[in-house]
Formats: structure tokens, C-alpha cells, sequence
């Protein structure tokens, strides 16, 4: 079997499991598979596979035709410019949650060394690309998952960046005032038709149990800044006039790359 071989038929193969970008994740897979980069997977489409590289790239697009998300496949996500770990102990990283970044980084930009905490950070995406993206601002980043912290701190060893994490359920152990809690919490709503991928990752990271209502309520005692929250497309109305009642001013919706009301942000002055 050549490559271009393999690659035509695992293409055929996530086809056949239903993924709508079967053709570029088998490039992904591929390169992946044998090391290589997507242009040298083209540029090579004749170079015959030994039956352990055949065996390696069959075993990667089986996993990812049984729906299984792509990150998870590959092991690492790229989010900004960031490549974060990634497997089933937390949520995916997605291009969403890159908009509530830009949004955090935009209302702390002429706050000198602000200091930020970030609520249910899992794979520490948000936490590490403002810690990145910011090199002055002291960041604190907060789950109940010890597992998510883990791979979390993983991440920021990688990357090489200073994060304070700690394990909590939201609010509880934090102490002091920040200029910005931002999170992207569960909201998925429970009677929800998920896509099969979604049922690989961690449950309790995906379903809207009234964590939103506690954390816009919750920051009120730790913020004095900006509150910075993703949410369900359906809610963004209903959160922002929540915020409204709880005292919140300024609030706003911004939509995400495909137009969904995805971000929320509102100011709180204590």
C-alpha cells in the first residue's frame, strides 16, 4: 500500500462514519500517523507504507470513524498560539472559545498586571493563552476536576507559562479581587441532540446544571472588573439580563465566527 492509497482509503472510511471533513482528517491522521507534515503527505503520495506505518494510520481512522473527536485522536489541539494536550479528561478546546479570549484580552488592555482568574479551566486553554498573550498579568485558574488540573498544568509546563491552579467547585478557596474572571462553563442543555463526538468528552464539562447562574452571582464577591462568560446560543439574551438584575453594567453580546450569540461580557464595580 502506497500513502496515497491509504489516504484515499481512510477518507472512504470516516466517509462512511458519518464525519463531514473526512477528507482533511485523513490528511491529519496521516501525517500524523508517520511524522510527517500535511504538505509532505502530498508530496510523497508513492511512497509504499511498511505494514506497521499501514497498521498505525488504520488504528488512528478507526478510532476517529467511530466518532471519536479528532483532538482526542491526535492527542494535542492547536488554540491560538497554543498546542495544548488533549484527551478525554477535558472538553476540546474550540475556535468559540478563541472569541471569548480576544474579548479578555480587549478589556484588560490597559489594566497594568491584571489579575485573572478563570473559572472550570480544563485543559487550561483560556487560562495559558491570556497568560501568553499577556506576560504581566497574574493568572489563577480554577477546577474541581483533579484530573482536568492535571493535564491543565501539563500544558502550561509545555508551554512553559506561570498559572496558579487550583482545585475548586467555581469560587470556593479563591481570595483577593481580579479584573477579569472569564469561563467557559457547562451550557449545553440537557434535552440537547448532541453530535456523537460530544459523548466522548467529560459530561459534567458539557451540560448546564445552573453552573452560569452560580458564577455570575459567585464572581460579584471576588470581581471588580469584567466578567467574561461563554454561553448557549439560545441563553445570551436571558444571561445578560440576569447580569442586569444582579447589578451588573456595560453588558454585551458578542457573536462567534458563524454568527451565534456566543459571548457575554458585563462590568461589576464592587
Amino acid at each position: 500500500m502506497t500513502l496515497g492509497e491509504a489516504l484515499r482509503e481512510s477518507t472512504q472510511l470516516l466517509e462512511r462514519g458519518g464525519v463531514d471533513s473526512a477528507r482533511l482528517d485523513a490528511e491529519r491522521l496521516v501525517a500524523h500517523a508517520l511524522g510527517l507534515s500535511r504538505l509532505e503527505v502530498y508530496t510523497q503520495h508513492d511512497r509504499p507504507l511498511s505494514e506497521a506505518e499501514a497498521s498505525s494510520v488504520h488504528e488512528l481512522v478507526e478510532r476517529r470513524a467511530a466518532r471519536e473527536p479528532l483532538a482526542y485522536v491526535l492527542g494535542e489541539w492547536g488554540f491560538r498560539h497554543l498546542t495544548l494536550r488533549t484527551d478525554a479528561r477535558v472538553l476540546v478546546p474550540r475556535p468559540e472559545t478563541e472569541i471569548l479570549v480576544e474579548r479578555a484580552l480587549m478589556v484588560i488592555e490597559d489594566v497594568p498586571c491584571p489579575r485573572v482568574l478563570d473559572i472550570g479551566t480544563g485543559s487550561g486553554a483560556i487560562a495559558l493563552a491570556i497568560a501568553q498573550e499577556r506576560p504581566d498579568a497574574r493568572v489563577t485558574a480554577t477546577d474541581i476536576s483533579a484530573d482536568a488540573l492535571a493535564l491543565a498544568r501539563e500544558n502550561a509546563d509545555r508551554a512553559g507559562l506561570r498559572v496558579t491552579f487550583l482545585q475548586a467547585d467555581m469560587f470556593d478557596g479563591v481570595s483577593g479581587r481580579f479584573d477579569l474572571v472569564v469561563s467557559n462553563p457547562p451550557y449545553v442543555l440537557a434535552s440537547e441532540q448532541i453530535p456523537p463526538e460530544l459523548g466522548y468528552e467529560p459530561r459534567e464539562a458539557l451540560v448546564d446544571r445552573g453552573q452560569t447562574a452560580r458564577l455570575m452571582a459567585g464572581a460579584l464577591r471576588v470581581l471588580s472588573g469584567w466578567l467574561i462568560v461563554e454561553v448557549h446560543e439560545e441563553r445570551a439574551v436571558l444571561v445578560v439580563q440576569g447580569l442586569t438584575e444582579l447589578g451588573y453594567s456595560e453588558a454585551k453580546i458578542t457573536p462567534d465566527l458563524a454568527g451565534r450569540e456566543r459571548v457575554v461580557e458585563a462590568r461589576w464595580t464592587p
